[in-house]
């Protein structure tokens, strides 16, 4: 007896041991990603061999051969052959819908003369009805070869547009969405005519501007606020529209390797349509939306309920959009000092300053982040006023407050290192650079230009990160663009040679970081995404070429192969 118990308590004893020696079951994983670089954007390992999820979570990241104890039989393997993964890219500022609409109306975005823009609307009268508006988007007069003899203050009259479409109202959104060009049968019907002889203009409008010619006739250019003139004669879209357009974007932000989506501006018809999207599962984009400033009863209606974080990271709404200039393209943007192409003119202050207090005051109060678009010097300057008054009227809730402001594209040089003194994020679309530095010379001139225009490094080396993006549908969803303008300040055609003012150049590891975990942190989201990191959402961008190696000259010719949203594949290449 004493021999069986003896036996008994040793093979217990054995057991135990060989349990404890043994290595505990991993958990599996749904998806093993590997083969290629992957480039994390953690501090505490820049590069992995490869990444394990589970369902939408980052199960794991580093070698191959440890990643490999995570997969089993129902592990998806992906192999990159080379090619290379970064987190989920975020569009840090553009907009959403007006992405989706983009490929629905005219899409004016590549027109280089306004003959172009007239045999696109020539071509859409012939396929619509009589009385039908006919809108699009995307003209940008100082991006054009030529420019048509008859100008006003730089840009083209209405006469040729409403000899194409006489029976047709038409209305073509400026790229920057900051002007309007309308023809006379729009006109017409928002009753916009020749200017009296008493000179009193009763479609003046305060932060706008309705282009008239020596005569006093409308030459079809409607600036900043004075767009609502036209545009409240524009029948709404139908719900069936609004669908198909959100479509639309989802799948354009997957060809190009977004998975978040800062929305700047939005209001209760795009709210409304978010949360029906959601609840038809048709959400595969994470957006972080910003509620319009124009509406002020919506503003107060958020106000009482507080921010809106989702729980499943897809639709969240805890920051506020003011839009407070226009554009430098429309010489909307308010500068201090006049602009060099139209002497006497500093643009639009298109929302009250006193508005712009009010707001940071609330945001801090209940705890929204605010969010103001400014492009010029004086309005970057005088909301930076506000916003420090705020942060000094309620100091105990301005600890982490995040502000930002949109785009901050030219600034007075006093006015750099205050970013990073009051936290206040730039939010910067590197790409306009590409587009406007070519022109945007001639609006400000060449000493405003190299102290203050696109100031990148400055900003960093400051202390406070860039949000970086597209501003989409202003510009092309495409990040590769915008990165590529991010590292080399040149146009998308490379020039010129050492591009614009290269010290203000990002390094390839800042431009990754602006478009993913500075991102992130823009919209108070760090924890969550922004870095492959063990716990963080399984969204990834897959690409052609390896971003922090591939030849400056061969950049833009990097493609989107693949695209991971909550640990599924949306996006292969074909």
């Amino acid at each position: 007896m004493r021999f069986q118990n003896a036996a008994f308590w040793s093979f217990t004893l054995l057991a135990l041991i060989f349990t404890s020696c043994s290595s505990p079951k991993k958990e599996a994983a749904t998806l093993l990603i590997y083969g290629g670089p992957i480039y994390t954007v953690d501090t505490l390992q820049a590069t992995v061999e490869a990444v394990a999820t589970k369902d939408n979570k980052i199960l794991f990241a580093g070698s191959l051969e440890d990643a490999q104890q995570y997969k089993n039989d129902q592990t998806q393997v992906i192999d990159l052959k080379g090619k290379t993964m970064t987190p989920g890219l975020i569009e840090g500022h553009g907009h959403f819908m007006g992405l989706g609409y983009n490929e629905l109306n005219l899409d004016l975005i590549n027109t280089t003369s306004y003959q172009e823009i007239l045999d696109a609307v020539a071509a859409a009268v012939k396929k619509a009805e009589p009385g039908e508006w006919i809108t699009g988007r995307g003209w940008h007069q100082s991006k054009w070869t030529d420019m048509p003899s008859d100008t006003v203050n730089g840009f083209q009259t209405h006469y040729r547009l409403s000899e194409v479409s006489p029976e047709n109202p038409v209305y073509l959104s400026h790229a920057s969405g900051h002007a309007g060009f309308a023809n006379a049968a729009a006109m017409e019907l928002a009753g916009v005519q020749i200017l009296p002889k008493d000179g009193i203009d009763k479609f003046d409008v305060k932060g706008g501007e309705v282009m008239r010619d020596d005569f006093g006739r409308p030459t079809g250019i409607f600036n900043e606020r004075a767009q609502g003139l036209i545009t409240k004669h524009i029948p709404a879209n139908t719900p069936e529209k609004d669908i198909k357009a959100f479509e639309l974007a989802v799948a354009a932000c997957h060809r190009n390797g977004i998975t978040g989506f800062h929305d700047a501006g939005i209001g209760r018809k795009n709210i409304a349509l978010y949360e029906e999207m959601k609840a038809a599962d048709k959400m595969r984009i994470r957006i972080y939306a910003m509620l319009t400033g124009f509406d002020k009863a919506l503003l107060n209606e958020w106000y009482e309920k507080g921010p809106m974080v989702d729980p499943e990271h897809l639709v969240t709404i805890r920051s506020v959009k003011l839009n407070c200039d226009g554009a430098l393209g429309s010489r909307g943007a308010w500068l201090l000092e006049s602009y060099s192409d139209r002497p006497g003119h500093f643009g639009h202050e298109t929302l009250p300053m006193e508005f712009v207090k009010e707001t940071a005051l609330n945001g801090l109060q209940y705890g929204f982040q605010v969010c103001s678009h400014a492009i010029g010097d004086r309005a970057n300057k005088e909301i930076l006023d506000r916003y420090e008054i705020a942060f000094n009227e309620l100091a105990d809730r301005a600890t982490d407050h995040r502000f930002r402001i949109e785009h901050a594209q030219h600034l007075h040089p006093d006015d750099i290192p205050r970013f990073a003194g009051l936290g206040v994020i730039p939010a910067m679309q590197a790409v306009h650079l590409s587009s406007d530095r070519p022109w945007a010379i001639d609006r400000l001139g060449e000493q405003r230009i190299k102290e203050g225009a696109y100031m990148w490094q400055a900003l960093l080396q400051s202390g406070i990160p860039i949000v970086n993006g597209t501003d989409v549908p202003v510009e092309p969803l495409n990040p590769i663009a915008s990165l590529y303008a991010s590292i080399s300040r040149k146009t998308l055609k490379g020039t010129p040679e050492g591009g614009y003012e290269p010290e203000q150049k990002m390094t390839r590891e800042q431009a990754l970081r602006s478009y993913t975990l500075d991102a992130a942190y823009g919209a108070f989201e760090e924890d969550i995404k922004g870095s492959i990191t063990v716990g963080k959402l399984a969204d990834f961008t897959i690409y052609s070429q390896d971003l922090m190696t591939v030849a400056e000259e061969e950049f833009l010719n990097t493609e989107i192969a693949m695209t991971i949203f909550d640990g599924k594949v949306v996006y292969t290449r074909e």
